[in-house]
């Protein structure tokens, strides 16, 4: 998410994943580059499964991926149609900054990483399908895009 200039918060996010390829794909971490931040981050989370309150790999013992729902963060959403660590399943996740909105003065961009493990517990850059949906509050409305999205502007696989 980027904003063109301005003070705000934010509010939260909702973060849909699909995963491509077995394995463990919840070690990304959220970065929050806050009113200047270039290389380095204000804010810099431990993992993707930690920003979410799943920590451990929101695993269950002996049920694998199991959801869950508290106020401001869940995992509502567990598609396993291959089972427990393999290949194209999608999870659904939000966390809500109500009680811990993050402030930003002029600028904001949050990130999150695509990382999982490899065997030998070293670090995996993976390809998966991410989308996310941000939500903050801006005191001016320079946040807003300049015209309405048609249709044909949301489609996702078209070729010219």
């Amino acid at each position: 998410m980027n904003c063109p200039s301005g003070p705000g918060l934010y509010c939260g996010v909702y973060l849909a994943v699909g995963v491509n390829s077995p394995g463990w794909w919840g070690e990304g971490e959220f970065k929050f580059y806050l009113d200047g931040d270039s290389e380095f981050p204000t804010i810099c989370g431990t993992g993707t499964e930690d920003y979410f309150g799943g920590a451990w790999d929101f695993d269950v013992p002996g049920d694998g991926y199991t959801t869950f729902s508290a106020p401001f963060i869940g995992l509502h959403q567990v598609l396993r149609p291959d089972g427990l660590y393999e290949s194209q399943q999608r999870f659904g996740m939000y966390r809500w900054h109500v009680p811990d909105p993050i402030a930003f003065e002029s600028a904001l961009r949050v990130t999150v990483q695509d990382l999982g493990w490899h065997r030998d517990r070293r670090y995996l850059k993976r390809r998966d399908d991410i989308a996310s949906t941000a939500f903050w509050y801006h005191r001016e409305t320079a946040c807003l895009p300049g015209r309405r999205l048609a249709l044909d502007d949301l489609e996702v696989g078209s070729v010219p």
